[in-house]
Formats: C-alpha cells, structure tokens, sequence
C-alpha cells in the first residue's frame, strides 16, 4: 500500500476542525448557563437543600422572568397541584393556554393539566369541559377514565355507561364495574312510587351481557349475587314468589359467600310459598359448608321464632363451637333480651314474671354489655383498598370510590 503525503495535512486538519467545534459549543453552553436568571440556580439549591418551599418561591421567580419556559411551567403546576394549592396550579396552566404561539403538543398538555385541576378542585363541570377538549389528543385514554370518574360521581349512570363504551373503542381492557352501572340504574327503576319494572329488566338483561363478556371467576361473584338478588327483587314487586325464591335461591352455587347478604329474603321467599321449613334447613345446609356471621344472625332469629328458646340455643352452642365468635355471641345475646323484654312487657296471660327470670335476664344483660364493648369494632365491613369502615355492606366503597373492595364478611370474620 502506497503511502499518500497529503495524509498528513488531512489528519491535523480534523483535528483541528473537531477542536474548533468542541471550543464553538462549550462557548455555547456557556452562554446560555449565564443567561439563566439567578434564581435557577437558588431553585435547583433549595432542591438539593430539601428545602421545596423556598424552590417553588425561586422557580415562580424565574418564570415571572422569562415567560418563554413551557417545561418550567408545567413543573410548577403540576408541583402546585401535588401540594394542593389548586388555585396556583390552575393560574399557571391556565398562563400557559393564554399564549398564542405555544406549540400544538404543549396546548394539549396544558389543556390536560388544567382539566386535572378542576378535577382535583372538586370543579366537575370545568374538569369535564376540559377533557371532553383533549378527546381526540394523545390523551384521550386517561381523559375518557376521567370522565368515567366524575359520572360515577355525579351518579349519571348512563353517561358512565356511555363513557366506558368510547374508552372500549381506545383499548381493549375490561371494566368491571360496567355491571354495576347497569344494576345502579336497575335500582334506580325500582324506586320511587312509580317503578319502572320495564327500565329495570332492560338494565339487568345488559348487566348480564356484560357478566357473559367478562367471563366468570373469583372476580365476578360479587357482579353475579348483585344481579341475582335485583332480579329477585323485581320478581317480589311484581308478584312473582316462585321466580323471586329461584334468583335468590341461585346464590348459594353462583356466589355462595354472598348469601349472607340475601338470607332473611331468602328465608321470607320460602316463607310466603308455605315452605318456610324447607328453607330454613337449605340455608343451616348452607351455613354447615360457608359459614357466616349473617347467616348465623338470621338462623339464630329464626329459630328463636319457629322452633323455640331451646332448639335455637342448640344451634347457637353448635355454630359457636365449630366457629368461636364473640360477635355471634354479642347477636344471639341481643336476640334473647330482647324477646324477654317482650316478654316482660307483655306478661304471660297476666301472670307475673318469676324472679329467676328476672335475674337470669340481668346475667345475660351484664354478660351481653362486656362483650358488647369488645364488639363493636368488629361489627364492620372493611375496604380492602383503603381501610374504610362501615356498619352496612357497600357494592362501591364510600371512602375511596372503588367497586367490589368489600368482602362480604365482618372484621372478625376476616381476622
């Protein structure tokens, strides 16, 4: 290979060009860090210092100064927002919009900004003004979730149904409580002094499409129980006893754990078709393979009135024994002061109440009293998403908003 001589003006050459550019571009930088106000650096000290008020007082600063910072902007609004202080967050993005030549991307980002905003400002005719604006952006997805939110808020059912059906359009992802949406509005039928038992059918027909499209499992028994038992209850308002016993009695194979839920209707079905025997001994078979505080509760209060003082206790030592509960015994207490205080009030055809009656009532009202104080902490549905605490079973936490985070059994129960 022949060596060219000219190689040796080319090489020094780049060389040389590279160090020119390198030296064009430091020179570069280092006029635009000194072009940065001093108050950057404050912010990005206070940072490092951990000290985020005094940051956010010196960012503020350098955007008051140099209002062309779109990224700095969006920082502060949504730090703004994070901390609560919705009325700065929402003047900052809102600085952002008033600008005419502000890149079509940053539009639609601070439009999105903004709307969460309204949203976590509790401003839900703004919020959904806002997203409704960025439907046919990049953020359309998070947008539509959104705006399913704040109808679930608003209880406007059938706009949350609406809503899910567009955000099914953008992805292929299930949404569980559609069924319940459905049965909202089938609840929704049944009230009032008109009910509109066509309306409520239609619902529950389309909550059953949307269990079909679902598919089944742990997942869906609650869906299942709650159609189940609306369906029934619609049978009840219509007449239809024979039809209303077999929804309800379709829980005990669909969602068995949920039966707890739906025994007094269950028992009051078999009841008004002259079968309340048979009844009673499906839900002890029940109780014998799901045990349950509910189930237990109306079996105790059942017996005590179709079979007597002493074939209840029996079933009371029994289902105690096989599961230990001080609220079940803290509920059969209660059931049997209180029978025997109608018992004193009433009297026996006129005769006097005995003293050892009297006293065996002032044992159990002693016993019932200490127990009761360890009870009522127990007595409780829990969420299992944020921890929240209710005395009555709730298909959409009240807390936190969440569908089917409540387990159908006590505290106790789940301890």
């Amino acid at each position: 290979m022949d060596f060219e001589t000219w190689w040796l003006v080319f090489v020094p050459l780049l060389f040389g060009l590279g160090w020119v550019a390198a030296r064009v571009d430091f020179r570069q930088m280092m006029s635009e860090t000194r072009s940065l106000p001093d108050s950057y650096f404050k912010g990005l000290n206070f940072l490092l210092n951990e000290e985020p008020d005094r940051a956010i007082d010196a960012f503020v600063e350098v955007a008051k100064l140099d209002p062309e910072t779109t990224e700095l902007h969006f920082a502060l609004g949504s730090l703004f927002r994070r901390r609560g202080e919705m009325e700065r967050a929402i003047r900052v993005h809102q600085s952002l919009l008033s600008r005419a030549d502000l890149p079509v991307a940053d539009r639609e980002n601070a439009q999105f900004q903004i709307a969460q905003d309204f949203l976590k400002a509790g401003m839900l005719d703004r919020a959904e003004a806002a997203f409704e604006a960025v439907r046919e952006t990049r953020f359309a997805i998070p947008a539509m979730r959104a705006l399913i939110r704040i109808y679930e808020s608003e209880h406007d059912w059938p706009r949350a149904i609406e809503a899910v059906r567009r955000l099914r359009a953008l992805v292929d992802e299930p949404v569980p409580q559609l069924v319940h949406y459905q049965c909202e509005q089938a609840e929704g039928a049944l009230q009032g002094k008109q009910p509109d038992f066509d309306r409520a059918a239609k619902a529950l027909d389309e909550a059953e499409n949307a269990i079909r499209k679902l598919g089944t499992g742990q997942g869906m028994y609650a869906s299942q129980a709650r159609v189940a038992g609306l369906r029934a209850r619609l049978a009840r308002m219509q007449g239809q006893n024979e039809q209303e016993r077999a929804y309800l009695v379709s829980i005990l194979s669909s969602a068995p754990e949920y039966v707890g839920l739906y025994a007094t209707e269950l028992l009051d079905s078999y009841r008004k078709l002259g079968r309340a025997e048979e009844g009673v001994a499906m839900l002890r078979s029940h109780y014998q393979q799901h045990p349950s505080l509910d189930i237990f509760n109306v079996l105790f209060r059942v017996l005590r009135e179709q079979e007597g003082h002493l074939q209840a206790w029996a079933f009371a030592r029994d289902a105690l024994r096989a599961h230990p509960s001080l609220l079940g015994l803290d509920k059969m207490l209660e059931v049997e002061l209180q029978d025997q205080g109608q018992d004193k009030e009433g009297g026996d055809g006129g005769q006097a109440v005995g003293v050892d009656q009297i006293i065996a009532g002032a044992d159990l009202s002693l016993l019932r009293s200490l127990i009761h104080r360890h009870t009522q902490r127990l007595d409780r549905y829990s969420c299992s998403s944020c921890g929240f605490e209710a005395r009555h079973f709730y298909w959409q936490c009240p807390g936190c908003n969440s569908w089917e985070t409540y387990a159908p059994r006590r505290l106790e129960e789940l301890k």
